[in-house]
């Protein structure tokens, strides 16, 4: 059942084309992922669907009564509202529905009246609107929150999980969700992809979190260029058809190009020529040039300089013995580490186990309960904290990225400031305007332009991902990968990790901070759980259920895979060695330098093996590492 459709619809912000003739839609149980670089126009969608933003023309069509749920961006501010109370305002308009009803119950009806109370009470009965309170009290217990805190006592993760259970009670048609991932630690994170992943709406929303689209979304939706392109399946096969895609754009481009070069040398011909010109030509000619000059040009690709001091010493920094405690409260202890030159170390970790403190340590900006700190030879600190903002809010983004210069020094390259400023997708227009008008994403690209102008050799980042587009983020790790000097990274970006670090440091539930060779998915494979301390305490009645009830779960635990799993896990390296050389061999076919140059006919079936083959190998390797963890954890008595 289609929920929703837009046709043909086009939006103009002043001279910015948000939409240009844009067509889409979402089907009752979809989750579907919108992705487009920052600026793109991703709010605005969802303000159209909301019913805040209008259309210049085209049509948007809602499915009748229609109930629709938005989890925004910004976290619920920190109040001495309760939190079942705050959960029940999602229910504002059942409770306005409920008292309209118990109004006109109490006076004397008629025709009009008796019809006003017979839709509110449809309305009412299709929303579950009579025993509200309850309703509250139950959902509020389903959703594990705390029930006897207010919003100002809680983390930004927590509420974000009451944000969310304020969206769910309402039980929407379609759920929207703004990077609902944004300041989550991972055990949150994993808790949402459960929750939507249980929710029986639709969804739409939009992440830079790789792994969260990956975990969740049964379609993709690009917006780029004013268009609205759907790609379905999963993440990784829209990023292997939106580059098939765009390059046979290129190609069909280049062709049109060539044919139009052609036909305006011939126009320009001689006398003799003109004579004899054929006028249909002419107006074909005509034609092509409109068409050149509707089409929108693919945006420039966000491009970024890291500048790189000389090399420090071969021993970069060395943590002895090191503890920390926090009012009366270890964080850690006895952490013993040497970081060496070139090392790439993800600090992994949930929120408020320390990863801030211990990084803080190593800079020696702050000193350790226990132990010592030492730092090697010639060593030049990049810091990103998007926490310590120091950028003047009246100053241009040019100003505060240049501090004052016109033009910069990048690896011994003299860079004009505006056009530095490109590579991190900034306008010469955009460059020139005062920070304070700049969106969060926009803000973190100026702290990361800023801190790639200044040269080090030792480059930490802390959260750097949060607000960035997928495009951007790629660029990034492309550049943290080149960067020859020393990487600390603090992150909840799984992928991100994946991508950029060779070593993670862990905060574990039951080892303390331990050191791993590899990277998150290969600590994660191992089966260990994160330390976890940003929980809101509970009484001692619920404390010690919660304790029974663990221990109930691991009795009743099984002791080893059963004999059906096993005849699997013992038969998938064979199934995925055969997938592998048959993906390979479909891959060659479609890549081959004159494959597009066939028919429709020949070129579909190929492509659509190929797909299918790549499918089924990434759902049988997932399959493997499920029953790998699985067998590790039961050998380990988890």
């Amino acid at each position: 059942m289609t929920l929703l459709r837009l046709d043909e619809v086009s939006l103009d912000f002043g001279d910015q084309t948000i939409f240009k003739d844009a067509s889409f839609s979402i089907e009752r149980g979809e989750r579907v992922c919108l992705v487009g670089r920052n600026g793109a126009g991703k709010t605005t969608l969802f303000r159209l669907i909301t019913g805040e933003q209008s259309v210049d023309s085209g049509t948007l069509q809602r499915s009748p009564d229609l109930t629709v749920a938005e989890l925004k961006q910004s976290l619920p501010a920190q109040s001495d509202t309760r939190v079942p109370d705050y959960v029940a305002g999602g229910l504002a308009e059942v409770r306005q529905w409920r008292a309209q009803y118990e109004s006109l119950s109490a006076e004397a009806g008629d025709e009009a009246t008796l019809a006003q109370l017979e839709t509110l009470q449809r309305r009412l009965d299709s929303a579950d609107g009579w025993h509200l309170e309850q309703r509250v009290a139950s959902f509020v217990s389903e959703m594990d929150l705390p029930v006897d805190r207010t919003l100002g006592e809680l983390s930004g993760g927590w509420r974000r999980r009451v944000a969310l259970a304020r969206a769910l009670i309402r039980r929407p048609d379609l759920l929207l969700l703004d990077e609902p991932t944004n300041h989550l630690d991972i055990v949150t994170i994993r808790w949402l992809e459960n929750a939507i992943r249980s929710y029986g709406g639709a969804v739409l929303f939009v992440t830079h979190d790789r792994a969260f689209v990956q975990a969740l979304a049964t379609r993709i939706v690009e917006l780029d260029r004013g268009r609205l392109q759907s790609w379905p399946g999963d993440y990784r096969n829209f990023l292997r058809r939106r580059e098939e895609a765009l390059a046979a754009e290129e190609k069909e481009n280049a062709r049109f190009d060539k044919k139009l070069a052609e036909e305006e040398v011939w126009i320009r011909q001689g006398i003799k020529a003109r004579r004899t010109r054929n006028e249909g030509r002419v107006r074909a000619l005509a034609a092509m040039r409109e068409q050149h000059a509707a089409r929108i040009k693919k945006p420039r690709s966000a491009h970024m300089h890291i500048d790189e001091a000389e090399d420090s010493g071969r021993k970069v920094i060395r943590l002895h013995n090191v503890g920390h405690a926090f009012e009366g409260k270890p964080l850690f202890r006895n952490l013993s580490l040497k970081i060496m030159r070139g090392a790439r170390i993800g600090l992994v970790g949930n929120n408020g186990v320390g990863k801030s403190t211990l990084l803080n340590i190593m800079l020696g900006h702050l000193e350790p309960t226990e132990g010592t700190v030492k730092h090697g030879t010639n060593l030049h600190i990049g810091y990103y904290d998007p926490l310590r903002q120091d950028l003047d809010p009246e100053k241009s983004v040019a100003y505060n990225v240049g501090e004052g210069r016109d033009h910069i020094d990048i690896n011994g390259k003299q860079h004009h400031i505006v056009g530095y400023l490109k590579g991190f997708l900034f306008s010469p227009k955009r460059a020139m305007t005062p920070v304070r008008s700049l969106s969060g994403g926009e803000r973190n690209r100026v702290l990361l332009a800023r801190l790639f102008t200044r040269s080090s050799n030792l480059l930490v980042l802390d959260e750097p991902t949060n607000d960035l587009d997928v495009e951007t983020l790629e660029v990034l790790e492309q550049k943290l990968v080149e960067y020859t000097g020393t990487l600390i990274v603090v992150s909840h970006d799984r992928q991100f990790l994946d991508n950029v670090v060779a070593s993670v440091l862990v905060f574990e539930k039951e080892a303390g901070v331990r050191e791993y060779v590899g990277n998150f998915s290969d600590w994660q494979r191992r089966g260990l759980d994160l330390a976890e301390v940003d929980r809101p305490r509970k009484n001692k009645r619920d404390a010690a259920g919660a304790a029974a009830n663990d221990e109930k779960r691991k009795s009743a635990r099984p002791s080893k895979l059963s004999y059906k799993e096993q005849r699997e896990l013992d038969g998938l390296p064979t199934r995925i060695e055969s997938l592998e050389a048959a993906v390979a061999a479909a891959q060659k076919i479609v890549t081959a330098p004159d494959f597009y140059d066939q028919g429709f006919e020949v070129t579909q079936p190929a492509l659509t093996n190929f797909e299918t083959l790549q499918s089924d190998l990434d759902t049988a390797t997932e399959r493997w590492l499920e029953l790998e963890e699985k067998c590790e954890a039961l050998r380990k008595g988890q």
